[in-house]
């Protein structure tokens, strides 16, 4: 790290929450860890943290990530949430991934392969989201059909993906019920993986009886979904509102709150790079849109827009006070400070003292995005001192 940049993974803290989730909730028999999107930005060096603590199926969005994940993970089966094009079969193998067919044009394509070894496939069904998946019961036959006359291939899971977490509305008992539909032709039972459910519906709903699987994504990271019970009058008001619509359209039994004892894992450091006096009356950073408005200290960070900062973000923090960004620029950030900070201080953008809650409350986003914010230009630091560069 040339310019002392990074972001500090827990290692023990996702440990945990792996542990804590499978301790609650142990009536899964797989549990899929969604490691897309470089892990929601941990960085794939983690899945070795997964796997000590019980994860033992890991989703990636495509077959470059199943890569990654391989360097670090050589036989944790992998499901690529993605259809990936056929003529990748090879790479396919070499890696061990367990493949998505989502329609019969994709299914006959692979059905027409000739390879050595055993392909394990994943049928997605498109219950209501109208994104990927296969939407008439038909073909989802036709499909089974298909891949069960066929000896190098293995039906290993079918599943969809739930787009409300229903605690509010009827989405979520719809695309369980369609879900159904879809599958009255096939026997269930025939396939190992079944798994509807994300992080919020672990949380939210009961396990349904035919489901074996359950997708943990943002649950792993330390967001264990649990929601605010409503207070005052217009909270009373509200909830009597949510009763009436809940009993109209029969939704299922939901919960909104959990015990999830859960730790976040990623937190975000710099330095303090350089520190300067700036008199009454003198602009700080472009546009000159920042007049001092009296005689102050700023200290220069080095990082900036281009590794996901952001002036939104309201503060850092510096030896445990919170300081007002100033500007951001892309590759530093300039804040007010005290007298007190020096050349070389710790700076914390959000981890302890700066919670990720609340960074992700200055922004306006949710903890995807923040997580998803900071560049694989900034580097992974891991418990284990581990330093992985992109």
């Amino acid at each position: 790290m040339y310019r002392n940049t990074y972001v500090e993974i827990n290692e023990e803290n996702i440990k945990h929450n792996v542990q804590e989730i499978k301790k609650k909730y142990p009536n899964y028999t797989y549990y899929m860890g969604v490691v897309k999107g470089n892990a929601y930005a941990h960085g794939s060096y983690i899945v070795t943290s997964m796997k000590e603590a019980g994860i033992n199926y890991f989703a990636t969005s495509s077959l470059e990530e199943a890569i990654e994940v391989r360097k670090y993970d050589k036989d944790t089966p992998i499901l690529c949430l993605e259809p990936i094009p056929p003529k990748y079969i090879e790479d396919i193998l070499r890696y061990k991934v367990t493949v998505t067919i989502d329609s019969l044009e994709l299914a006959k394509e692979y059905s027409a392969l000739k390879f050595k070894g055993k392909l394990k496939i994943h049928l997605k069904l498109d219950t209501g989201m109208n994104r990927l998946g296969v939407k008439t019961a038909n073909e989802v036959q036709k499909i089974f059909s298909l891949f069960t006359d066929n000896h190098s291939f293995v039906i290993e899971g079918i599943y969809t993906h739930m787009a409300t977490t229903g605690i509010n509305d009827f989405y979520f008992d719809r695309q369980v019920n369609k879900f159904l539909e879809l599958t009255k032709k096939i026997d269930l039972k025939q396939i190992p993986i079944v798994h509807l459910g994300r992080s919020l519906t672990l949380v939210n709903h009961p396990k349904l009886d035919f489901v074996t699987g359950i997708r943990l994504g943002i649950i792993l990271y330390g967001m264990n979904g649990s929601t605010p019970l409503p207070t005052g009058v217009k909270g009373f008001l509200r909830e009597m509102k949510r009763k009436h619509f809940l009993k109209k359209y029969h939704v299922s039994p939901t919960t909104r709150q959990n015990d999830l004892k859960l730790k976040t894992g990623f937190a975000v450091y710099t330095e303090v790079m350089n520190v300067k006096r700036v008199k009454k009356g003198e602009t700080i950073g472009y546009g000159a849109y920042f007049i001092a408005k009296k005689e102050m200290m700023i200290a220069i960070l080095p990082i900036g827009y281009a590794d996901g900062m952001h002036k939104n973000l309201k503060y850092v923090s510096i030896h445990g006070e919170k300081r007002p960004i100033i500007d951001v620029c892309m590759d530093m950030t300039i804040v007010e400070v005290s007298t007190k900070v020096q050349r070389h201080d710790k700076v914390e953008i959000f981890g302890n003292t700066i919670s990720i809650k609340e960074a992700s409350r200055n922004m306006g986003e949710n903890a995807y995005h923040l997580f998803m914010r900071m560049t694989t230009r900034v580097p992974r630091v891991y418990q284990d001192k581990t330093e992985v560069k992109y």
